[in-house]
C-alpha cells in the first residue's frame, strides 16, 4: 500500500456528486478543485457545496451548477477525451479520467451494439458528470494520491428514467460496470449511479475494510432522503497499520480440481513473487475427493499481490488470510571447505548461541555434480566441516 488509505463506504450508494462531498468533507480545498477543473473549458458552471444532515449525520452535499441547458446535451467520447487530454489536470489525474470515460464507453457500446467511436453520452456526457468524475481523481491527487478501497456497493431496487426510457434499476450501465465485484442488491431506488459505478470499478479494491488508523472521517451526502438508511458516502482517510504492512499472514485455499502440474508451478511463482514460504498439503474434500491445500506465508506488504496471483494462476475461487505471529532466528551464512570445494552453511542463531545449521542445497547439488559423487555425501562432509570448525 501507499502511505495513505481512503476508505469508502457507500451506505446510502455511491455517485460522483458524493464522492465530491465526502473529499471536501475531508478537508480538499473547494477552490483547489475548481481551479483545475476550469482548465476543461466546459463553459459556465459552479460547484455549490453546502453541509447537509440525512439520519442525523452531516456531511457536503454537492452540486454543479451550470448557466445552459446545452450543458447536458449529448456528447461523444471524443469529445470528452479531448477535453481531457487539453485540460492543466495532472499528468496522473487525466489518465484516470480517460480510463473512466473509456470504460463507460466501452460498456455503452456493448449494451447498444455500436462501435465506441459511436458512443454519445447523455447522462454521463453533461457538464456535471465530468465535473464528477474529473473533480474525483484530481482530488485523489490534493489527497497526496491514497490508496483507495471499497466497501462493496449496493445497488439499489426499481426503475429510473433515463434518455433511453425508463430502466431498471440497477441500470444495465451500471452492473455491467461492476462485474467481476462484490457488490450488494439491497435498497430502494438507484445507489449506485453508472458514475459512481465506473469510479469503484477504475479506482478502487473493492472488498473487506484494511486495517488503518484513522486520521479523519467525511460525509458525501447524497439529495434523497431514504427510509431505510442514510444517504451518504462516508470517506476514512488513514495510515496502514504496523499489522497491515509489517505483520506476517498465511494465505490458504482448498483446491479440488486443480493440476498438479499447476500446483507445483505456483509454488515457484509464489516464492519468486515474494512468498516467505509455500507448500501444498494433500486433503480430503467434501464427497471424498481428494484435492490440496494450498498455503503460503506472506509479509503485509506482499499479501494483496500474492492473493491476487492465487486468484490468477489457480482454479480456485477464494483465499482465506489471517494474521500470525512468527518467532524466527536471526541468519548469516559461513563458509566451509569440503573435498569437493565450498559450501555455504546458513546458521540460525538465537543472540550467540548457534542453534541450526544447514548446508544450501544448491551449492551441495552443484558440488555432487561436477564430482561425480551422491549428493548426500556432499551434504555430510558439509556438516562434518562446519562441526568441526575452531
Amino acid at each position: 500500500m501507499k502511505g495513505r488509505i481512503l476508505y469508502l463506504e457507500p451506505v446510502g450508494g455511491i455517485a460522483g456528486d458524493m464522492f465530491l462531498g465526502a473529499v471536501l468533507d475531508l478537508g480538499v480545498e473547494k477552490t483547489a478543485l475548481e481551479e483545475g477543473l476550469r482548465s476543461l473549458d466546459l463553459g459556465g458552471w459552479r460547484l455549490v457545496a453546502s453541509p447537509a444532515q440525512r439520519h442525523g449525520l452531516t456531511g457536503i452535499h454537492v452540486e454543479v451548477v451550470t448557466e445552459s441547458p446545452a450543458s447536458s446535451g449529448h456528447r461523444p467520447l471524443a469529445d470528452i477525451l479531448r477535453r481531457i487530454d487539453a485540460s492543466q489536470l495532472p499528468q496522473r489525474a487525466r489518465a484516470r479520467a480517460r480510463t473512466i470515460f473509456e470504460t463507460i464507453g466501452r460498456v455503452e457500446a456493448s449494451i447498444h451494439g455500436v462501435a465506441v467511436e459511436q458512443v454519445e453520452f447523455h447522462e454521463v456526457g453533461a457538464v456535471d458528470s465530468i465535473i464528477d468524475v474529473c473533480g474525483a481523481v484530481l482530488a485523489l491527487e490534493l489527497l497526496g494520491d491514497p490508496d483507495v478501497c471499497c466497501a462493496p456497493p449496493p445497488l439499489g431496487s426499481g426503475t429510473v428514467e433515463t434518455a433511453h426510457g425508463r430502466m431498471p434499476i440497477p441500470t444495465p450501465a451500471t452492473l455491467e460496470l461492476l462485474e467481476g465485484l462484490p457488490v450488494r442488491f439491497e435498497g430502494v431506488g438507484e445507489l449506485t449511479t453508472p458514475t459512481g459505478a465506473a469510479l469503484v470499478k477504475v479506482l478502487a479494491r473493492v472488498g473487506v475494510p484494511p486495517e488503518m488508523v484513522v486520521e479523519r472521517v467525511g460525509y458525501g451526502v447524497g439529495t434523497r432522503e431514504m427510509a431505510d438508511r442514510p444517504n451518504v458516502l462516508r470517506a476514512t482517510l488513514g495510515q496502514p497499520t504496523l499489522g497491515a504492512e509489517a505483520g506476517t499472514f498465511v494465505l490458504e485455499t482448498n483446491l479440488d480440481d486443480c493440476s498438479p502440474q499447476l500446483l507445483g508451478t505456483l509454488l515457484e511463482l509464489l516464492l519468486d513473487a515474494g512468498a516467505l514460504d509455500a507448500w501444498v498439503v494433500p486433503a480430503t474434500m467434501k464427497k471424498g475427493r481428494p484435492g490440496h491445500l494450498l498455503g503460503a506465508l506472506a509479509s503485509g506488504d506482499r499479501r494483496q499481490a500474492l492473493v491476487d496471483l492465487v486468484l490468477r494462476e489457480s482454479t480456485t475461487l477464494g483465499v482465506r488470510t489471517y494474521p500470525v505471529e512468527r518467532t524466527t532466528l536471526a541468519r548469516h551464512h559461513v563458509s566451509v571447505e569440503t573435498p569437493h570445494g565450498p559450501v555455504r552453511i546458513k546458521v540460525g542463531m538465537r543472540g550467540k548461541e548457534a542453534l541450526n545449521a544447514a548446508p544450501e542445497y544448491e551449492d551441495v547439488r552443484a558440488l555432487a555434480e561436477a564430482s561425480g559423487v551422491p549428493v548426500k555425501q556432499v551434504w555430510a562432509e558439509a556438516l562434518a566441516a562446519w562441526s568441526a570448525r575452531d
